[in-house]
């Protein structure tokens, strides 16, 4: 089985974000990055598949050179080798990456497609619909119990309320969500290997955006609460606040 797991790298989540001085980025200094979680429970599916049906596991990532850490924890886990679809700079949008994305795997016809549902940086839940629709083939996202037997694919899916099992047939887009499985953890014979196994570099095939962004700011500040300790007698103030400045009433 030939299957391809797509990655990226974003911020740590415990990243306190500050705003560039052009307003259109976070000021990178400082920032660790990391492989986005999503992803890692896309790849650890990948890994379970593999370890059942066999063949080979390819991650996809998107971007600058530094994407490239991304394709070398999915290493660090175990999958095969890594393809960079290269870009010339950091100004690129979902449409962007889904269609260098899908003009690649247009070229390698897998069985196969795993993403993360999202990406924890822009949260955007984008790309495996928009892959989908530009390879003309299934996606199922939110994806929390999978099983593939004999080229039939049943996947359980959160909704809202409740739970939903879709079928397929390979191939298939699926956009893992967290419950999937339980990421393994990379051990020292798995760190040692993925220093050898080979990054395919290749330009992008798509430049263009469709999506600009104008500006950033930072939430303002919560404001500090206000204490009454009068009892009854604060009752006619606090009213009037909360109509009059928390507009709540």
């Amino acid at each position: 089985m030939k299957i391809f797991v797509c990655v990226s790298l974003v911020p740590d989540s415990t990243t306190k974000v500050k705003i560039s001085d052009s307003k259109k980025s976070i000021d990178e200094n400082g920032v660790s990055f990391v492989l986005n979680p999503y992803d890692e429970f896309a790849v650890e599916e990948a890994l379970k598949i593999r370890e059942k049906n066999g063949g080979e596991i390819v991650s996809i990532s998107f971007g600058t050179d530094r994407s490239k850490e991304a394709l070398k924890k999915s290493f660090q886990m175990g999958v095969d080798k890594g393809v960079l679809i290269k870009s010339a700079s950091n100004d690129f949008d979902s449409f962007t990456v889904a269609r260098n994305i899908s003009d690649y795997i247009k070229t390698q016809n897998p069985d196969l497609v795993l993403f993360g549902k999202q990406s924890i940086d822009f949260d955007g839940l984008l790309i495996p619909s928009m892959v989908s629709e530009m390879l003309e083939i299934p996606a199922i996202s939110v994806v929390v119990k999978l099983d593939i037997i004999d080229g039939k694919v049943t996947a359980e899916r959160e909704i809202e309320g409740g739970k939903e099992i879709v079928e397929s047939k390979l191939p298939v887009i699926i956009g893992a969500q967290k419950g999937l499985n339980e990421p393994r953890y990379p051990n020292l014979k798995s760190i040692m290997a993925a220093k050898s196994k080979p990054i395919e570099e290749i330009p992008a095939s798509y430049s263009g955006i469709k999506v600009g962004i104008k500006e950033m700011n930072l939430p303002p500040a919560k404001a500090s609460g206000k204490i009454f300790t009068n009892g009854k007698d604060d009752v006619k103030e606090l009213v009037k606040l909360l109509r009059e400045e928390a507009k709540v009433i």
